[in-house]
Parts: C-alpha cells; structure tokens; sequence
C-alpha cells in the first residue's frame, strides 16, 4: 500500500525552519548524491518565550518581532518548490492560547505552512539531526540532552533510530524568568530551584540509566555556549564535565544579578538567560549521574532537514507510523486496502475541480488506512474513539496539525458531522478537509459489507460544494442496503457543507 515518494535529485535546494523559543533558525542545502550539503543558515534572537504570559497571550511587540524574522526568511526561500520546505515550531507555540493568532500572519510572512510539532517529534528530529551530523559507532547507544528556551529534550538512540524520548516544560528562558523574576542570583534560589528541576528528571532517570549510552551529547545554543565557557575557563576542551559544572554555577552566582553576569566565551544575546540553561544542565548531570557530554553543532534543524531528505524517498517515517498503529491496533488490512484504493480512486476524479494536492491525496490514503482503529476500543462509537487515538497519540513524523487532520477525517468518516469537528484544522487547510472527509466516507460507505464489489463504472464529478455520484440502476437494485445507505448519506454529508447528488443511469 506504498504510495508514491515525492522525487527529489541531485542538485535539489531543501530548507528548514525553526520557530524556537529562544531563536529563529533557517538551514538551506543541497541534495548531493543523496546526501547534504549546507550552502546558508540564518539565526536571528527572537525570544518568543519571553513574550508569553501566564495565559498563553504573546506580548504583540514580541510577535511583530517574530513576524518581521519570518518576512525575512520567506525571501530567501521564496523561489523553492514548497515541498522542498518545511517550518516547524515548537515549545512556545504550543504554549499559546490561540496558535492560530500567531500562525496565521506567521505563514503569510514566511510564505509557506508552518508545524506546530509535539515535544516528543521535536526530541525524534533533535536526535536525527545529531546522528546524521555525527554518526554513532555501530551498535552503540547515546544520550542527547537538548536545552531549548521553553523545553528540554532527553533522548537516548541507537544509529539513526531514538529509543526513548522525553520532553520537559523546563527551558533556559522559561526557568530564568520563574526562579529570578528579579534577576537576583542566590545559592538559595539557586538549590531550591535545582531541586524542582530535578524532579522533573526523576521521572525518567531510572529507565535511562536501566537502558544505559555509550556517549553523552549535548545539541542547541544553550549547551553550545556553556560547552564555551568551560573551554575558556580551561575547565574543559569545550566538554561540559561534571566537574566544570559547579565552578560555571559560582561564578554566576558570584555576579549576583542576571544584568551583571560576565563571563568569557558568552555572547551577549546568551547572557539574559544563560542561568536558566547552566541551572538545567546541573540538575540533568546529577539525576543521570553524568561525568562528561560532548557538544554537537547539530540541532532541531538539521532533523528537519533530513527528515525533509527521508520524506522525498523510501524513508518517509510517516508511512511506518501509520503501519505501526494499524499493528498495535489490529487493523483489518484488507478492508483498509478496499476503504484506501475506491478513495484514491474517487479523489483522483474530483482533485482538479476541488484543488486537492498531492499532499491531501496522501492524509487521505492515510486516514483511510486508519479508519477503523477506534474498533480496538468499541464498535460503538468507534469512528470516535479512532480520533482521539489519532489526536492524543505521539505519531512519529506528523505535526499536530497532521494528527489534527486524519483525526477529523477518521471522526467523520460516519454517522452525523459534530459542529466542531474541524475546529482544530487551520484555514488553510479546512476545504481540503471537508472535501477528503466528504470522499472517505463514500468509499467506507461503499464497502459496509466489508466485500470488493463496488458499482461498474464508479463515476464521482464535483461540481462546486455538490458531488455528483452516477450509479448503473440495475446493479443499485442488486444491492438494496447500499440505496438505502445513499440515500441516507445525501442527508448526512451535508454536515460537511458538501451535497452529494445521485444520479441513477
């Protein structure tokens, strides 16, 4: 059921984008048999975390600030194909009310879509990024610690493959501005404050140090710039050790406040929040029992990258996501099979009327093969109970807009349309929706009896929100619980807006 990759060739320009909390990365590369090669890379200091208040509101300088980057960006990408980009943003963005307040004028400035990613796919991507960018000894297992301005990501892999991932609601921005809102630093604050953190790494620790690694490393801004210090403190060659680590601690603290923090190898855009990351890693070092992390140049962006790479091949993790779940769930692989070729089939007939591309030709395919997994649960009800698996599950390779989209599918699939069944769909993506929603439940229809038999000449043409549905008479009369079903489905697909018209030959 392997659908057809998107074909990527040498020469080829690929870019990513990451929304951090703390910064705005671009990295564009070329494909170059097969591999890549990085010919630019923007970071612009944004602090979008600084802007978020305790009831997820983005500050509107903060966000003029962040729009303003992506303006920016957008121009160096604009003449790329968009399937040669992808856009994800993490900790912040999930953090925020209302995403789509933010993400709406975001996408315009940027000019392409952008994926608000879980903490977990963003751990996937961090670990792939540093594999690929130093690649492990075979057989070997490594710990990646990832200190964001919002998150942290503790991953433990072997190869290319992660083994366990954790994210943490613990950043350098984020613990700078909860435990020294004043910006005054104390031993006090700073142990109590330790303590707390620790405890988010307890949760984890046992299992990981159980599983064991190899080698520590430590990817993103904030290891990168205490990895500095300690090389010009001559603690280290660029190392974080567990020894170097409580010397950096007092002399921040020896600075007494956040503004008069000075140390060599410290940029000035790090300093405001350089003491939330040196509080996170010390708290990591000690409920790991570490001794020593290298740190790698590697991050977030150069997974997308090479996820971007995979999914323009074989190695799409999207596609062994979806055969995963419909393993653990049991899944009738012959009915999806059925449900997934008379969907494509149907698609294929009214793609260029509704605009549907290449990209919803495969969330459909997907939701198809999905449809039925609420059925592990319960008959009844099942269409539901396969969207919330869908929407609550941690999916490697999709976004939550992706989970959010074969949920909703899958949700409608039968039975009435809730109203608010799209409302976590953005605008963008809305139409091709309803429109893929409208399909599927046509082809679930047409094989209720679980059986291939279909009408001759399966004939769809959409004619605005109408769907036109041309069935042979005589073979309509041989099945009289399909007329009836049809005649039901005329009454009920309007709940997607979308009419569905049968004409009888």
């Amino acid at each position: 059921m392997s659908l057809p990759p998107d074909a990527l060739h040498d020469g080829d320009l690929l870019a990513a984008v990451d929304l951090g909390s703390n910064s705005f990365h671009m990295v564009v590369a070329q494909r170059v048999l097969g591999q890549l090669r990085v010919v630019d890379r923007l970071r612009e200091t944004v602090r979008l975390a600084e802007g978020l208040d305790r009831n997820g509101r983005l500050a509107a300088e903060v966000q003029a600030r962040a729009i303003a980057c992506l303006a920016r960006f957008g121009q160096r990408i604009a003449e790329l194909p968009p399937r040669h980009i992808r856009a994800v943003a993490t900790h912040a963005v999930r953090q925020l009310r209302s995403p789509e307040t933010f993400l709406i004028p975001a996408e315009r400035a940027l000019g392409h879509a952008i994926d608000v990613i879980s903490g977990r796919e963003e751990a996937r991507l961090i670990y792939l990024g540093v594999a690929h960018e130093q690649p492990p000894r075979r057989g070997q297992k490594r710990l990646v610690i990832d200190i964001g301005g919002g998150s942290t990501e503790c991953i433990i892999g072997s190869g290319m493959q992660p083994l366990e991932r954790e994210s943490l609601q613990v950043g350098c921005i984020a613990s700078t501005r909860r435990f020294f809102p004043d910006g005054r630093l104390s031993a006090r604050r700073w142990q109590a404050a330790r303590t707390e953190i620790a405890a988010e790494f307890q949760q984890f620790a046992a299992t990981y140090r159980r599983l064991g690694w190899s080698e520590a490393i430590g990817s993103s801004g904030t290891n990168k710039a205490i990895g500095e210090i300690c090389a010009k403190l001559r603690l280290s060659k660029g190392a974080v050790t567990a020894a170097a680590l409580p010397v950096v601690r007092e002399r921040l603290l020896a600075c007494g406040h956040v503004d008069a923090i000075d140390l060599p190898g410290l940029s000035d855009d790090r300093r405001p929040i350089i003491a939330g990351g040196v509080l996170i890693l010390e708290a990591a070092f000690n409920a790991l029992d570490l001794q020593r992390m290298q740190v790698s140049a590697a991050a977030l962006r150069e997974g997308v990258l090479h996820d971007l790479l995979g999914r323009g091949g074989e190695d799409d993790p999207r596609l062994s996501s979806v055969a995963a779940l419909m393993q653990r769930y049991g899944a009738d692989l012959a009915q999806a099979q059925r449900v997934e070729a008379t969907a494509l089939r149907l698609f294929d007939q009214v793609a260029s009327e509704w605009q549907l591309d290449a990209d919803a030709r495969r969330l459909l395919a997907w939701a198809a093969r999905l449809h039925e997994l609420g059925l592990a649960i319960a008959h009844s009800g099942y269409h539901r109970h396969g969207a919330y698996l869908l929407q609550n599950s941690d999916i490697a390779g999709f976004s939550q807009q992706g989970q959010n989209y074969l949920a909703a599918l899958v949700r409608c699939h039968r039975r009435s349309v809730p109203r608010n069944a799209f409302e976590m769909i953005p605008d963008r993506l809305l139409a091709h929706a309803r429109h893929s929603a409208a399909l599927l439940r046509l082809a679930a229809l047409l094989h209720r009896a679980r059986g291939d038999a279909i009408p001759p000449g399966l004939q769809l043409r959409a004619d605005g929100e109408a769907l036109i549905f041309r069935v042979d008479g005589r073979w309509l009369q041989s099945h009289p619980l399909l007329r009836a079903d049809l005649d039901t489905e005329c009454e009920d697909m309007s709940g997607l807006g979308v009419r569905l018209k049968l004409v009888i030959d």
